[in-house]
Order: C-alpha cells, then structure tokens, then sequence
C-alpha cells in the first residue's frame, strides 16, 4: 500500500474492488411477467425508441447506446433500430434535468449513463433532484480508467510521470471529460494524492465529452487524458497516435489492452471501473419498465451477447432489477465519500 493514499480511499477502493467481484460478471435474472406481462399496445419495447446520449460524439455515452441498439436487435430484429438522439450538456447533466421535469421521458426513452453520472448525481451537480426522479434499467458491461499520452511525450511509462507529479504536479496538464469534481478530473487528482502529489494543484482542461479531449491530446494541447478505455479504443488509430501508460483495473485486462499494465502493478494505488448502462424517467408505469428489462434480460442471455460486450471494448458486468439498485445505492455512498475525501463540495 502506497503509504501517501489517505485512508479513505483506499477503503473505498477496495470497497469498490469488493463490489466488482462480488457481483462477478454478467448478473442476469430470469424474467417474472406474472399473468399481465404479455406484449401489449403497453409495451414500449416493441415501439419506435430512442437512446439519448448527454454528451456530444465520440465517447462513452455513445458507445453505451449503440451497444444497446445492437442488444435489442439480437431480440427483437424485426422492429425499428434503436435511435440514437444527442443531447449535451453538464456530461448527463442536461439530459437528467429534461427527465427530472418531465421535458422528455417518455416510454420509449431511454438516457445513457456511467460511473461518472452516478458520481455527479452524489455530488448533487444534477441539480435539487433525488435519484429516484429516474429508473434504473440495465448496466451493459464495465470499462476502466485508463492513463494516456501522445506517442511522443516523455513520459514513456507511468513511473515518469509520477516522478514529475511527486515533485510539482502542476507542470502536467490533464484533459478529459467534465470539470473540476467530475469523474476523469477524480481519477486525476486520485492519481496525484496516490504518489503523494496536491491535487488542489492540479492543472485540468475540461471538455464536453472524451472524443474531445482525446483530440486535444492528439494536437498535444494537453499531456494526459485520464479517461475509460473504451473511449479510448474508438478513437482513430489511438494504437499509433497515443501510449497507454496504465490501466486502472485491479488486475491486467485481455482483448484490447493486453499487455498493458495497471496502476497497482506499478505502485500507483488507483483504481477506477466505470460501468455503463441506460435509465429511464421514473414516472413511466412498472409494467412499461417491466418490458424493457426483459428485453435486455433476454438480450443479456443470448450467445451474441459477449461479442456484443467485446466489440465496445467493455468487459462482463451485466446486470438489471434489483442487483442493480443495490449496486448504484452502494455506489452512490462510495461517491460521496471520495467526494468528501477530495474536498469536494456537495451542491443542492
């Protein structure tokens, strides 16, 4: 254990590490439609709907949504393809203002979110509004944290870039999505505090969305991208235009980022998974939300499914229904605390 991470943090990162494997991968329930489930005129899943992405092109958020229009196609190939509908702003923080107030919300919308929502939710940057006001309805995979710079920055290994960080952090300059307290500037000022670094001098340029601020790294305006990986893998020829120094994983991972190391490995006492899934406003009815997660249920229990999983660069971790409240409820209180930790102040 680094002797420079605070206590809490490290509680926290082994309660998260805790939570990963105890909930292991893919939690899928079986379905229980009870006599009034059957497809019906109620059923939104079997109309014309719409994924919104809170963030503009080129990041998670997208890649959440276009995972699951490919998942309901598994089940469901003969109606319309999900749509895809952007809406920025605050990282989620507009698209949870417009299904707060009812703007939009409807039965056949559905909102893109991950880790870093969760954590701007705790942090109440979504504004006066409880997590209630939305349903929670499937996380599709995990994704990680991940350290990268441009192919020719000095920094050749993660151990350069603390030696630097340790002595005077504010000569690196981070860049990714959200702003000061968001998710990609916690990973960075985590990553500070790790080495032993103060991350009140941490120098961070926000951007709306990761495809963003990777092409602020590509035009090296920035010398670090602490974003997710599968943001990262989406990015044209991200393999010759930029390094991955480490992957913030408990342990290494396979298919796209064999072979790169993790933070612990190399002493660095930082990790950070990143679920991604979808909600919905909490004002439709149950059985409405009732024919949704059984449609990512089946999809989720289908043989395409991992490849599907794989080929967005995430890695196992479904889940729907109440595993999954329990696992956001947890979460959410892992949020606040790390928030506290850094300093953060709570708004609302």
């Amino acid at each position: 254990m680094n002797k420079h991470v605070a206590p809490e943090h490290s509680k926290n990162a082994l309660r998260r590490r805790k939570l990963m494997y105890a909930l292991g991968a893919s939690l899928v329930y079986s379905p229980s439609w009870g006599e009034n489930t059957s497809p019906s005129a109620k059923d939104p899943s079997q109309l014309d709907a719409a994924c919104v992405i809170p963030a503009k092109a080129g990041g998670g958020f997208a890649l959440t949504c276009e995972l699951a229009r490919e998942a309901l196609q598994v089940v469901r190939p003969q109606r319309t393809p999900l749509q895809q509908q952007y809406l920025p702003g605050g990282i989620g923080a507009v698209a949870f203002d417009r299904i707060a107030t009812g703007a939009i919300g409807g039965p056949a919308t559905m909102v893109a979110f991950s880790s870093g929502s969760l954590l701007n939710i705790a942090q109440g940057r979504f504004g006066p509004y409880s997590p209630a006001v939305v349903k929670w309805l499937a996380v599709f995979g995990v994704d990680y944290g991940i350290v990268a710079v441009h192919k020719d920055s000095p920094y050749r290994s993660l151990q350069s870039l603390v030696s630097v960080l340790k002595r005077t952090p504010s000569r690196i300059v981070f860049g990714a999505g959200g702003t000061v307290g968001s998710q990609d500037w916690v990973k960075s000022a985590l990553l500070v505090r790790a080495v032993g670094g103060d991350h009140r001098t941490l120098r961070f340029v926000s951007f709306e969305g990761g495809g963003d601020a990777l092409a602020a790294l590509r035009g090296r305006h920035v010398d670090v991208f602490a974003g997710d990986a599968a943001e990262f893998l989406r990015t044209p020829n991200a393999d010759t235009s930029f390094r991955l120094l480490a992957v913030l994983a408990p342990v290494r991972l396979g298919n796209a980022l064999t072979g790169v190391p993790t933070a612990l490995e190399q002493g660095v006492d930082v990790t950070w998974p990143t679920i991604r899934g979808v909600y919905l406003s909490a004002k439709i009815s149950n059985l409405e939300f009732d024919a949704w997660r059984i449609a990512f249920q089946e999809a989720m229990a289908s043989p395409e499914y991992n490849r599907l999983v794989q080929k967005y660069g995430l890695y196992p971790f479904s889940m729907t229904g109440a595993a999954l409240n329990a696992y956001i409820d947890n979460a959410l209180k892992d949020y606040v605390q790390i928030s506290d930790a850094l300093g953060l102040r709570r708004w609302g």
